[in-house]
């Protein structure tokens, strides 16, 4: 899968895979070497793919390694007939993939109000941002508290999230601050689990306030962050602006934002 480097159009990086883990039929991660040239904040997305056909095939996905970090990772659906991720899930260590070198995104922290509590909302591989702003040790001086919510059809589909939030709190970077402020909450809608429900039936309910002892989202100290499907983000979009929050972007901060960019 190695591409000629006089083939690359100078809008994006050739970078080495050095790291491939599938977690499920479905899902797989990986991680590839970070050009010393690429910035990006916590949270932002940016386009990568391969080569077909002598052109280059490219996607939108959200950097899963926090803006420190000196690899990059990105955790992915597996589409089988999906013209990228049928190609992308194939990929090995040593190959080589495109990346773009212009990140950006809205599940940032610039585009958020200061607050107190945090709440990262995410279905699916839309752990993938957050995957990055919790292991920012700017979260934790801009919050006290951070709430990481998972929702996914089956349990082992957790399994990334599960080993993300472990090897967070054992992080020696972040670790300290994280401890007793970072909260994982898993539902699934497909298989027992102790909490089963969409999210957005958790928080319409009240549960995920009643099981996290919390109150419901409050304008004046809740920032929250969206990420999943396009009927996820409306309906909890909805929710949230119904308990009064107000959206926000880079140029205007808010009390919360949604990511529409989508890998496939």
């Amino acid at each position: 899968m190695e591409m000629k480097p006089q083939t690359i159009p100078g809008s994006v990086n050739l970078v080495t895979v050095v790291d491939v883990h599938h977690w499920t039929e479905t899902l797989f991660s990986f991680r590839v070497t970070r050009p010393d040239s690429f910035r990006f904040r916590s949270g932002e997305f940016v386009m990568i793919g391969l080569m077909v056909n002598g052109k280059p095939l490219l996607r939108a996905y959200s950097v899963a390694s926090p803006a420190w970090d000196h690899e990059l990772d990105f955790y992915s659906i597996k589409v089988q007939d999906g013209p990228l991720t049928s190609r992308l899930q194939k990929i090995q260590v040593g190959d080589e993939i495109l990346l773009g070198k212009k990140p950006t995104g809205t599940l940032v922290l610039d585009a958020l109000l200061p607050g107190k509590t945090l709440y990262l909302l995410s279905t699916g591989t839309g752990i993938a941002p957050f995957a990055s702003v919790i292991r920012d040790p700017d979260t934790y001086e801009r919050f006290e508290r951070v709430v990481l919510t998972h929702t996914c059809r089956t349990v082992p589909e957790l399994a990334y999230g599960e080993k993300l939030v472990a090897d967070t709190i054992n992080d020696p970077l972040v670790g300290e601050m994280v401890d007793g402020r970072l909260i994982h909450y898993t539902s699934t809608t497909r298989e027992d689990h102790p909490r089963t429900g969409r999210i957005t039936d958790l928080i319409a309910n009240g549960k995920l306030f009643t099981d996290l002892g919390m109150s419901p989202f409050n304008p004046e100290t809740d920032r929250v962050m969206i990420c999943g499907s396009m009927a996820m983000l409306n309906d909890t979009k909805a929710l949230v602006e119904a308990a009064g929050l107000e959206e926000g972007s880079n140029a205007k901060p808010g009390q919360f934002v949604i990511e529409k960019a989508f890998a496939g």
